[in-house]
């Protein structure tokens, strides 16, 4: 017969107060809890003698705190603050989390709730000579190394953290996924980052509380039959955060306390950018610039997508003299019409580049590869004088950081790759290239350099970086993400909003997508995969861009791109021209909300808020309103519905008969709600059909709030600079602050700025407006207010 080794319980032997901190030593390992604040408590565990110093990448804060108490019972030992309760149990040291009025938050699972798994880590062995094979892609030439000498480094652990959720509560963030899912219950994610998936592991509860896993690696969220944890793969200890918040925006200003504010974009920023792969040269660069003014649509960047550089220099950072005969008069005459201008970058370098040289004899490039090391101060700061010598002194504007996974394994596959198929290859094959425990991070490296190198130039210019991979920390640096290369169909369209809430969610607050999808043809690799063979001679497609123009007008960021056909609003001209119309009428609503739009990223950098957010941001007990994947709040008063069918025509151009020209629209209980369009008002808590022909995006407006709109302008400075009109949707009382400043550099972080507090008084029917009020006494221009009061 066998005799079964019986595990051990990870029981508590013994609990102190060290300093700040609760150290419990268990049977199997040590566990330390150590609040940082009376919400956010960082709790820890590890089987080694000695917890890492420091704190996890992305995160830059770690505050002693020292306002907290604990207790010893006989069954477990209660940590407590002003805000939560903390009941670690004796047998297995399982936590369990309470609000300061005893409702249970989270709890761990009671028995073995954390898991470590110990293996050895390798790396490529210094000067080892790896077979390299090259694959050519849509995202260029990868490297991947092949029969690489690999050494020993060190050992990590697989680390796993059981929980137990409640019934009816919905889990969201973890990053950008696309398949779109919006509640996370019930699902498996995988947080890698790929060039359609961006991975930050912070996740929030309607329960009122987040968890912030402080690691750098991959990592795994499972809630289905094999259990409910969070998995993490290579790391020195189990590291995490626990924040509390009784809603989503206290929980997104505890992931912004640790791991920085995001910073405020120049005003340019959040007007309309257009770009395409690719406008070729400075003459047609200006063409187009020229074509918008002439047509007066709104525009405020346009794009330079890749090979900028001379034929078979990729990564290179400079211009192909031949294409850009000068490039100082170029952006000269943008800056001329209120355009600003943005340049494709890459992390990676043909080796017959001089920029490549340089870095292989100062041996800053990651092992076996052209891609430069990130994760090297040095080598940032070598990538960043090569910016400024070859690109930034001309005048460039922004930048856009492609490729900044930087490997993507799954563009090498024939077919798609199942999840965890796509989530093993990333990790096989980063491993190779980057330390183990930071595999996720390098896009935040990488974006810190940019960031650093321009903020230490000496440049006005407040940083503006367009990058497809992100991570814990990287609103600190500038960064607007996107959702990758992705393809023109009507799913597509209908599950990148939810990518976008769950992006958002996780603390990130800038986010964008390729209006119209990147590729818009069926093509071989798996991933070219649209559904429009015909491009904007479809009028099919053209519904479907004109529709996807619409919502991309209330994203964070508004900006169209994509290969196969061009992109210019004008080329989406049949129908009678109805969708060139259409389009017009949402570039113009985009910039008429400019003062509300510009005042929310001012809220953003302030007050630590979140643009686009999904329902259960301000209606977390609707349980309707939580699980709404094709709705979203932009701002705390406009909620924005998205037409997510065609209605007019098939692939093909093929019209449709007799489909309705309209959508219903759920609107969230506890409050009114206004039509934008016509001023009607509904009741919450039920469901409308809201008219919406191709002109309409339906919108509506929460009963008291205060809606500050313009003139829409050429761009963002002329709609800002005229008069600013105030509507008013009654019902409730309502405060607003009102911002302002230069519009560009970073005197707001001194202080230059205005805020101008409105109030609605609901029950007199007066509006309040306050006298501007600037911390340090910057003048800024003299407002006049016209205000409308819908009834």
């Amino acid at each position: 017969m066998l005799v079964a080794e019986l595990k051990k319980r990870d029981g508590i032997v013994s609990a102190r107060r060290d300093g700040n901190a609760l150290s419990i030593t268990t049977e199997r390992g040590k566990l330390r809890l150590e609040p940082k604040r009376a919400d956010l408590i960082r709790i820890r565990y590890t089987r080694r003698e000695k917890y890492m110093a420091g704190t996890g990448i992305g995160i830059c804060q770690d505050p002693e705190f020292s306002e907290w108490d604990y207790e010893e019972g006989q069954d477990d030992i209660c940590l407590m603050t002003e805000n939560v309760r903390i009941r670690i149990s004796r047998s297995d040291a399982a936590i369990r989390y309470y609000d300061s009025d005893g409702e249970l938050l989270l709890a761990e699972r009671d028995k073995d709730p954390r898991q470590l798994d110990e293996f050895d880590a390798y790396r490529i062995m210094d000067g080892a000579q790896a077979r390299v094979e090259e694959v050519k892609t849509a995202d260029g030439v990868q490297k991947i190394a092949r029969d690489a000498r690999m050494e020993f480094w060190k050992k990590l652990y697989h680390t796993k953290l059981y929980l137990e959720f409640q019934e009816g509560e919905c889990l969201y963030g973890l990053g950008q996924a696309e398949e779109g899912v919006l509640n996370l219950r019930g699902t498996v994610q995988y947080l890698h980052q790929a060039n359609r998936k961006i991975a930050v592991p912070f996740l929030l509860s309607t329960k009122g509380y987040g968890i912030l896993l402080a690691t750098g690696s991959t990592a795994v969220f499972r809630d289905d039959q094999y259990g409910s944890y969070l998995y993490t793969e290579a790391d020195p200890e189990m590291d995490y955060y626990f924040i509390a918040g009784r809603d989503f925006d206290r929980l997104i200003s505890g992931y912004r306390y640790l791991t920085g504010k995001a910073v405020l974009l120049p005003q340019w920023a959040y007007g309309f950018i257009q770009s395409q792969e690719r406008y070729e040269t400075q003459e047609e660069i200006l063409q187009v610039a020229g074509q918008y003014r002439e047509r007066g649509i709104g525009l405020d960047g346009l794009v330079l997508d890749w090979c900028s550089w001379e034929e078979g220099m990729w990564g290179q950072k400079s211009f192909d003299q031949s294409r850009f005969p000068d490039v100082k008069a170029m952006t000269d005459e943008l800056h001329e019409k209120g355009i600003h201008f943005m340049v494709s970058i890459w992390p990676n370098m043909a080796e017959e580049c001089a920029n490549y040289k340089e870095f292989r004899e100062q041996g800053k490039l990651l092992p076996a590869n052209n891609i430069y090391d990130a994760f090297d101060e040095e080598a940032r700061r070598l990538y960043w004088e090569q910016l400024e010598k070859g690109i930034f002194r001309y005048g460039t504007d922004a930048w856009w950081c492609d490729s900044s996974e930087p490997v993507a394994p799954e563009w090498n596959a024939v077919e798609k790759p199942e999840p965890e198929k796509m989530y093993g290859d990333y990790v096989r094959t980063a491993s190779k290239h980057m330390p183990a425990e930071w595999i996720n991070a390098y896009g935040l490296v990488h974006a810190q350099g940019v960031y650093e190198g321009q903020r230490g130039s000496g440049s006005p210019k407040r940083v503006v970086n367009l990058t497809r991979s992100g991570y814990t920390g990287q609103q600190r640096y500038g960064t607007i993400l996107w959702s990758g290369d992705i393809g023109a169909s009507w799913e597509t369209y209908k599950n990148q909003v939810a990518a976008g809430l769950n992006f958002c969610a996780a603390g990130l607050p800038y986010w964008t997508l390729d209006i119209g999808a990147f590729f818009v043809k069926r093509g071989m690799p798996w991933y070219w995969s649209g559904e429009y063979n015909e491009g904007m001679g479809d009028l099919g497609y053209q519904e479907l861009f004109t529709r996807w123009y619409q919502l991309g007008a209330f994203l964070p960021i508004f900006r169209s791109h994509g290969t196969d056909v061009r992109r210019e609003m004008w080329m989406a001209d049949g129908f009678e021209g109805r969708f060139y119309d259409a389009l017009l009428a949402a570039n113009r609503l985009r910039y008429r909300l400019m003062p509300y739009i510009y005042s929310l990223a001012g809220a953003v950098w302030r007050e630590d808020a979140t643009m686009m957010r999904m329902l259960a941001f301000d209606f977390p007990q609707d349980n309707r309103a939580c699980n709404t994947r094709d709705q979203f709040m932009f701002g705390k008063s406009v909620m924005v519905c998205p037409v997510m069918e065609p209605m007019y025509f098939e692939e093909g151009s093929r019209p449709l008969e007799g489909t309705a020209k309209s959508r219903f629209v759920y609107l969230p209980e506890g409050t009114d709600w206004y039509d934008f369009h016509t001023g009607e008002k509904y009741q919450g808590g039920r469901t409308v059909e809201a008219d919406a022909p191709i002109e309409r995006i339906p919108i509506y407006v929460r009963a008291g709030s205060i809606l500050p709109v313009a003139e829409h302008g050429c761009c963002v400075q002329e709609a800002l600079s005229g008069q600013i009109e105030l509507l008013v949707y009654p019902g409730k009382d309502a405060e607003y602050d009102f911002y302002e400043d230069a519009g560009d550099g970073y005197g707001y972080e001194q202080g230059e700025y205005i805020v101008t507090h409105m109030k609605w008084e609901d029950r007199e029917g007066r509006l309040i407006v306050g006298e501007p009020v600037s911390p340090a006494g910057w003048q800024g221009a003299t407002r006049e207010y016209t205000v409308k009061t819908f009834c």
